[in-house]
């Protein structure tokens, strides 16, 4: 689906008007998933992958993964709608990449950021504000917990389907750097774990609409598991529907 001829809603406040003004084409959405790491690899990177190629052919959406930076170039992203980061780390994009994924997002362009997306390109603040906050720390020994989520907006496509204390486990990161203009639908009860430094206020998942194009971050999706998780893969599928400004048809089946 050309990013050009999607519909997009001026600001998401209820369920009930996203999906109103979502467009429910039949124009196939192409979802690019980029997995580059110039740090820390997380295991879940391909279980992640084969996740979102399930979802896509569960729901009519065409994916394609690489890792290979080339791919930021203006003929090459023409008709992506949606670039997932999926546990990115590090400086990953050159300047001139860089500027490519700039002119996509104002071009209406999707951004889902997955976890270590947050530990990504520290010194380039467009993608800072496009993500929403920067990765501060994570508790160690161990480093996955189990802590209980607060959903506090679940009139959205990555909530709508998530019971409202959500206990899981997870690899749970402190932020810095946290944008102010983040629309915030999940936060982290400190209270349950032991390591959060982010106070009584700890977003872990958040949308806004972003340099003409939509962003979606979820802070979930460390671990192997997350990928197998139903309400985890609903929760993602919400998100990718978000930044492609569509609800995928449920009648779609797997090819």
């Amino acid at each position: 689906m050309k990013r050009k001829t999607m519909t997009f809603c001026a600001t998401v406040v209820t369920l009930l008007t996203c999906y109103s003004a979502f467009s429910n084409s039949e124009d196939t959405v192409n979802v690019l998933v980029f997995s580059k790491t110039e740090g820390y690899r997380h295991a879940s990177i391909e279980p992640g992958i084969a996740a979102i190629k399930q979802l896509g052919q569960q729901y009519g959406f065409q994916v394609e993964a690489t890792e290979d930076a080339e791919v930021f170039e203006e003929s090459k992203l023409a008709d992506v709608d949606v670039i997932i980061f999926l546990n990115t780390t590090g400086d990953i994009l050159n300047t001139a990449q860089q500027r490519q994924f700039e002119q996509f997002m104002q071009a209406g362009g999707g951004f889902v950021g997955i976890h270590a997306a947050a530990d990504t390109e520290y010194d380039w603040p467009w993608y800072g504000r496009l993500v929403g906050a920067y990765f501060n720390g994570h508790p160690n020994d161990p480093n996955v917990r189990e802590a209980t989520l607060h959903v506090i907006n679940d009139q959205h496509l990555a909530t709508d389907s998530l019971p409202s204390d959500w206990t899981r486990s997870d690899e749970w990161y402190n932020y810095k750097t946290i944008n102010e203009a983040n629309n915030v639908l999940i936060e982290i009860d400190e209270s349950t774990y032991e390591g959060g430094t982010n106070g009584d206020n700890h977003p872990i998942v958040w949308y806004k609409e972003y340099d003409g194009g939509k962003a979606f971050y979820t802070g979930l999706g460390h671990t192997v598991e997350s990928y197998s998780d139903s309400l985890f893969q609903d929760h993602l599928l919400g998100g990718i529907q978000y930044a492609a400004g569509v609800v995928f048809s449920t009648s779609a089946t797997a090819q």
